[in-house]
């Protein structure tokens, strides 16, 4: 089994990290920090606990006076590159709110090394105004990494870092940003905008639709940006015009010619194997996509539905896509199995076709 991320910040890492901050500044005491950043509790804290102390500990040995302690920061920081220094931008988070200026710009140089997307984010809960527009003039720096930090670090529902309660209730601060970004030459930069598009539909649907109406077919930079913006209301098979946009059209005249399951009594940690065939009328061809909708019960008669996806592609007129897909009944962190009859759609373009039940039970002794 692979090592978890936490366990790259060994004892070897921060001694050469300390050895480099020293060849900087020869006052810095690496005994009394690696001290610090190993200090009680240290093997229980996850990765970005361990982020936040390595940095708190650099706040403890580093000159007191913050603009000296980032300078030796930065003079290092060509040194210091990838993944593991997300605790240069967590530093000026937790300790540089108070002087603007030198964290900017900070920040941009940090985060083509790292990533800042989660420091610049207690700026803007600081100064929402401020801290926009200098995301604003980020997006049109020559820079990818410092671009995909425009859009990246104001998504409303980033994970791993705190949401934006503000943008979450009205996104209007972060679209100039998007629309100045979504035909940017970087993918890398594209698929952030896609990003924080699919982060805004989840509270937002019928703007990021009205959106994805004024700039799908514009430009295929573009259109990539707004599929992949748009996958949750997709997804969710609850918006129809999410559908039409992209060629989803309701699914007229399609035959189904198999829709099976087996086992039907799978039990509780097991799987099913569900194969599927349909038939489009003659004719035109049909974008299609194909989903399984499962119906998970819940105490007290209620249920909720989840998708998975089984294929999309397009299909020429009078002919069949047929498939099969493993769906496993394994508790999840995120979700958890009950015994009983679970309802399994075929759902195509949003709508369902067919559906079968198979019925969840206890694992016994002997199984």
């Amino acid at each position: 089994m692979a090592e978890p991320l936490k366990a790259m910040y060994d004892t070897r890492f921060i001694d050469e990290f300390a050895q480099r901050v020293r060849g900087r500044w020869e006052r810095f005491d690496s005994e009394r920090f690696r001290a610090l950043v190993f200090s009680d509790g240290w093997d229980e804290l996850e990765l970005k606990g361990r982020i936040r102390r390595i940095s708190e500990s650099l706040g403890e040995t580093l000159p007191p006076d913050y603009a000296e302690a980032l300078g030796i920061l930065e003079a290092i920081s060509g040194e210091c590159r990838g993944f593991p220094y997300l605790f240069f931008p967590d530093f000026i988070e937790r300790f540089g709110l108070d002087h603007w200026e030198p964290s900017i710009r900070a920040l941009e140089r940090f985060t083509p090394l790292s990533s800042a997307e989660f420091a610049v984010r207690p700026f803007i809960k600081r100064d929402s105004e401020r801290m926009m527009a200098q995301m604003l003039r980020w997006a049109e720096h020559p820079d990818e990494h410092v671009r995909r930090l425009a859009s990246e670090g104001c998504r409303p529902r980033l994970p791993w870092a705190d949401a934006l309660p503000a943008f979450k209730k009205d996104p209007s601060p972060v679209l100039p940003i998007l629309e100045k970004l979504k035909a940017d030459p970087s993918e890398y930069v594209r698929r952030s905008v896609a990003n924080n598009l699919n982060d805004i539909s989840k509270d937002h649907p019928e703007l990021v639709l009205e959106l994805a109406s004024r700039w799908l077919g514009a430009d295929p930079l573009t259109d990539g940006v707004l599929r992949h913006g748009c996958r949750s209301l997709i997804r969710a098979s609850a918006h129809p015009v999410a559908l039409k946009l992209f060629g989803l059209n309701p699914p007229e005249g399609i035959a189904v010619e198999r829709w099976e399951a087996s086992p039907l009594d799978p039990v509780v940690g097991g799987a099913v194997d569900v194969r599927y065939e349909v038939r489009v009328p003659e004719g035109d061809p049909v974008k299609l996509r194909l989903e399984l909708a499962v119906e998970f019960p819940r105490a007290g008669g209620r249920s909720y539905r989840k998708l998975f996806k089984l294929s999309e592609k397009t299909v020429p007129g009078g002919t069949s896509v047929k498939g099969e897909r493993r769906h496993s009944f394994a508790d999840l962190s995120t979700r958890k199995h009950s015994p009983g009859e679970h309802r399994m759609i075929l759902v195509a373009n949003g709508s369902d076709l067919a559906e079968l039940a198979v019925t969840l039970r206890e694992r016994s002794g002997r199984e």
